[in-house]
């Protein structure tokens, strides 16, 4: 069986021996990745071009990393990410540039049916998610299949991210709903009353 099904966005049966035999080897390399000593940069840079689709420069991604595939995954220039991403990478996600990723973030393509008899054989669907440049996801956000997160935009902590998110704008909840528009105030304040001009 090829991996075509996995990316169709059609129901397949992930239990397929040749697929989870492929998923194995995937698994490896992350392992690899994962003990890594903090020493190593240029070994862990390394095992991330293996392991990831395609990675861009200058990125950096602390371990643990956690995904079903990472050969789905693409990152850009400058991709950072926090300790324990979690990539449900059965199909593609790819994210752009100068994005940063807080702890504890799942990015999940993959879906089960809610019928029970096809989830009791492993009956499971993909659908890509899109991040664009110079995005921030806050720590313990979930997103789920098939969402886009426009570019500029900021993921609050703790949303569950169900539906597309625009481009240059806060969004927070659960589920997760645009709070604001980026704007002039966000040139002078970083925090609440704090003033780029005080720091």
């Amino acid at each position: 069986m090829s991996d075509l099904p996995m990316h169709s966005g059609k129901i397949y049966y992930s239990g397929d021996p040749k697929l989870i035999a492929e998923q194995q080897e995937c698994l490896e390399l992350q392992y690899d990745f994962n003990h890594t000593r903090p020493s190593e940069s240029t070994r862990r840079d390394e095992l991330l071009r293996r392991f990831f689709r395609s990675v861009g420069k200058e990125c950096y991604v602390e371990p643990p990393l956690h995904a079903n595939w990472g050969r789905n995954t693409s990152v850009g220039d400058y991709f950072y990410a926090n300790f324990n991403l979690t990539l449900v990478d059965d199909t593609y996600i790819t994210i752009g540039s100068h994005v940063m990723i807080g702890p504890n973030v799942t990015l999940s393509t993959a879906g089960h049916p809610v019928d029970p008899d096809r989830r009791r054989k492993v009956a499971q669907f993909n659908i890509p998610i899109t991040i664009g440049d110079n995005v921030w996801i806050g720590a313990n956000v979930v997103v789920l299949p098939g969402v886009s997160i426009g570019e500029n935009s900021v993921v609050g902590a703790g949303s569950i991210v169900t539906k597309d998110i625009p481009p240059n704008v806060v969004a927070v909840g659960n589920p997760c709903r645009v709070l604001r528009v980026i704007g002039a105030r966000d040139k002078e304040f970083y925090f609440k009353q704090l003033s780029f001009e005080d720091a």
